[in-house]
């Protein structure tokens, strides 16, 4: 098959949206933006070796390709709506273009989430993923709006995605009664997509955890211009990784493993109570792990009042952490 019959035979999917009003097979999508709205878009790159392994499930694969990008929907507040693929692969394997195709189409059928465009080429295995969402004028959570003492919460808990990496790697022995659940959790993460659109009017600021709490909650103390203050004995940890490793390990997971793809997001003391409601609403676990503070921007952590030094740091791609 060449490069025109894959995409026609895997990559053609009728979509359900009446604002694709041209999707795959011309030039360009031309996709209809509802009135007084903000469109929302981001990309990310995943290259086999560096964000996952070259033997990976190409149905986990896919999953992850397009649940990675709508986590940063989910961050904005934004709901989904399409979304543009960019293939390069070493050779024409149908088996895994099959399993691959299975995992994102699943997916962007849940969030009904349509393809509307993106390329295929030959090369060494990489996955390149635009989307695009919606969400009304003036509602777009971003990350430089935290103040002084806005609380700070987690959806979820955190560090199970690094503690699922860390079993594959055979480096910690996860009892076999979780195991299935942090390589999910690995695997395949899931879009806080309705926690975020939930938040669009409560929280002052947000963002989606992937490389870690310690440095991604870094950019929202820079943004916003002040300090961020984790009290360690917040984070909530998993049962998987309570029974795997000791708590001060977990923290270092939960604070520098990445790929957790949870919320982060900073609420004024006044919206707590709708914050409660809210999430409780849909279901959503969430976590109060500290506060905002007035001081020179960073993340400061503390235990049991004392201030606690990381042993690693946040996962950096050009650097590669301590993965």
């Amino acid at each position: 098959m060449n490069e025109f019959d894959i995409i026609k035979h895997y990559f053609t999917v009728a979509s359900r949206r009446k604002d694709v009003l041209m999707g795959p097979g011309d030039d360009c999508a031309l996709l209809q933006v509802p009135p007084n709205s903000l469109l929302a878009v981001s990309t990310d790159t995943l290259v086999s070796g560096v964000h996952f392994f070259a033997d990976m499930d190409p149905m986990a694969l896919g999953h992850k390709a397009l649940a990675v990008n709508l986590s940063d929907l989910a961050a904005m507040g934004a709901d989904p709506c399409w979304v543009s693929l960019a293939l390069t692969l070493p050779e024409v394997d149908e088996n895994w273009i099959k399993g691959f195709c299975a995992g994102f189409f699943e997916l962007a059928e849940y969030y009904n989430v349509a393809l509307v465009g993106g390329d295929m080429t030959r090369g060494p295995l990489s996955i390149t993923v635009t989307v695009h969402g919606t969400l009304p004028e003036g509602k777009g959570l971003r990350r430089n709006g935290a103040r002084v003492g806005d609380g700070i919460y987690v959806t979820g808990t955190l560090g199970d995605a690094a503690l699922g990496l860390q079993q594959v790697q055979g480096r910690v022995t996860v009892p076999e009664q979780h195991r299935d659940f942090v390589r999910t959790k690995f695997e395949h993460p899931h879009p806080r997509i309705l926690a975020g659109q939930a938040l669009r009017d409560i929280a002052s600021s947000a963002l989606d955890l992937s490389d870690g709490l310690a440095g991604d909650l870094a950019h929202v103390a820079r943004a916003s211009g002040m300090r961020a203050q984790l009290e360690l004995e917040q984070l909530p940890l998993s049962a998987a990784m309570l029974a795997t490793v000791s708590r001060e390990q977990g923290w270092e997971l939960a604070l520098t493993g990445g790929d957790d793809y949870e919320l982060c997001f900073t609420v004024p003391e006044l919206h707590r109570g709708l914050l409660e409601t809210a999430l409780a609403h849909i279901g959503v676990k969430f976590t109060r792990v500290g506060r905002m503070l007035a001081g020179e921007p960073g993340v400061e952590l503390t235990s049991e009042g004392r201030p606690y030094q990381l042993a690693s740091q946040s996962w950096d791609h050009f650097r590669g952490g301590d993965e």
